[in-house]
């Protein structure tokens, strides 16, 4: 069983490249049932030195929140202390990579690093707190927000991306509640798929979601490209052109807007629809 590993890593090491070919064959190494390698990368000033956040992954089936089948792996030229980095990853997971779902279904096979070598040559940042940190924390945000964007949209089987974004809840607990019941839910992935506009399905999660809700204040709305449509307002549905929602849910990009009308709270998540070809994938995974 050792065999393959005392053998690969050594071949594996020796074809280590510090370019972007080099992040490119590693994303491309890693792929399952991914139907395109999935890498990233941004710069940003810290301290008037340019830093850069990287980020290459894979994942496409048995992903729920708590992340599940996937891998990422982030590096960062930024000098930044140990502890410092684990709270910037830790905080940036909590609302990322636990936010992602594609079936729902979790797995023991999942990971999320991050390593930084300090090359950029910035002041180090020390503390969790402050303007450089702050700064450091925004952009490894938006690395692991695409990353979880690109994950979701190449679920297996997967024709959209679907982003729930929740506002006005009452906490942010209450908001991600409210996110991932909606993007989770198995009746509104299928209704999406067929460019449905079944709000009641929406409204179905929210409720079972757990979170404090006055379905008397829930709107609901359907946005993509193509334009936005308001299907629900005040819990209850309202008059809307079938045809121009069809029109919004036939794009690969969809965004469910969840307005609960309780608080400033809001909460974003990532999933896709659920088709014909996540059965095939799934029923002929092993044969």
């Amino acid at each position: 069983v050792i065999d393959p590993f005392a053998r690969g890593i050594p071949a594996a090491a020796a074809k280590l490249a510090a370019t972007a070919q080099g992040s490119t064959d590693a994303a491309t190494a890693i792929m399952t049932t991914d139907t395109h390698k999935k890498e990233y990368a941004i710069q940003f000033e810290l301290g008037g030195k340019t830093c850069t956040v990287g980020a290459i992954g894979k994942g496409s089936g048995m992903i729920a929140p708590n992340m599940a089948t996937m891998l990422c792996f982030l590096t960062t030229d930024a000098a930044i202390s140990s502890v410092a980095l684990k709270r910037a990853l830790t905080t940036v997971t909590a609302d990322t990579f636990n936010m992602l779902s594609v079936d729902g279904d979790t797995s023991t096979n999942d990971m999320v690093s991050i390593l930084a070598n300090g090359m950029a040559g910035n002041t180090p940042i020390e503390s969790c707190m402050g303007t450089d940190y702050e700064a450091f924390v925004a952009a490894l945000y938006k690395v692991c927000e695409k990353l979880c964007a690109i994950m979701a949209k190449d679920g297996e089987g997967a024709t959209k991306l679907l982003v729930c974004e929740v506002t006005g809840a009452k906490s942010t607990a209450a908001a991600k509640l409210v996110a991932k019941a909606v993007i989770k839910s198995t009746l509104l992935k299928a209704a999406i798929f067929g460019a449905d506009a079944n709000w009641g399905r929406v409204l179905c999660a929210i409720g079972y979601s757990g979170a404090p809700v006055d379905v008397r204040k829930v709107d609901v709305s359907f946005r993509s490209p193509a334009g936005t449509v308001l299907v629900c307002r005040d819990g209850a549905g309202v008059a809307f052109s079938e045809e121009e929602a069809k029109r919004i849910l036939l794009e690969a990009n969809i965004e469910i807007l969840v307005s609960l009308h309780s608080g400033d709270a809001e909460a974003s998540a990532w999933g896709c629809d659920l088709t014909y070809d996540y059965v095939k994938i799934n029923g002929d995974y092993r044969t």
